[in-house]
């Protein structure tokens, strides 16, 4: 298993990007799933249904489980949030794992810049960004640079760039 994140602020596209690059690369036989992190609690599943109803009953975990998915719910009841290493240990085996958020985790990143976001570039505080995919053309930048929209250069470069799970989850 391969792993590379992407990385950007809000609104720079990370998202839409890997709704459009997931099949590119499942067209070329690769196995991917993605790991989200997202910044505030969040629920999968619906007040009044059965499964939320287990978890704020106390469950620590609820499996949900039907023909066509299944998934774990875990609360961390006043734990310390899991850190990527911990999540990764619950993946399923694929062949590449695309990580959204998590940016400051020392894994190599595809940085998603728009510059109308005004907002500056990650990548000269962050080592571990790899290439810079991004709207406008940016000459200063020593990194790879890629259009935004090009998927198929996209997907190579995320196929290129990416390095064994190991390396990561240590």
């Amino acid at each position: 298993m391969r792993i590379i994140g992407l990385a950007g602020w809000s609104g720079s596209g990370k998202t839409t990007l890997i709704t459009k690059v997931l099949p590119r690369l499942i067209a070329r036989g690769r196995t991917v799933s993605t790991l989200k992190h997202a910044h505030h609690g969040f629920d999968l599943d619906k007040p009044g249904k059965d499964s939320f109803m287990h978890r704020a009953s106390g469950a620590t975990e609820v499996i949900i489980s039907s023909e066509r998915r299944w998934a774990v719910l875990h609360e961390l009841r006043g734990e310390e949030e899991w850190n990527l290493p911990a999540l990764l240990s619950k993946a399923s085996p694929v062949d590449l794992i695309l990580v959204e958020g998590f940016k400051r985790e020392p894994l190599p990143k595809l940085e998603i810049y728009r510059e109308a976001n005004g907002k500056p570039l990650l990548h000269p505080d962050d080592p571990h960004i790899v290439a810079v995919a991004s709207d406008s053309r940016l000459p200063a930048v020593k990194l790879p640079v890629v259009d935004l929209n090009d998927i198929e250069k996209i997907a190579d470069l995320l196929d290129a760039k990416a390095v064994p799970i190991g390396d990561v989850a240590g």
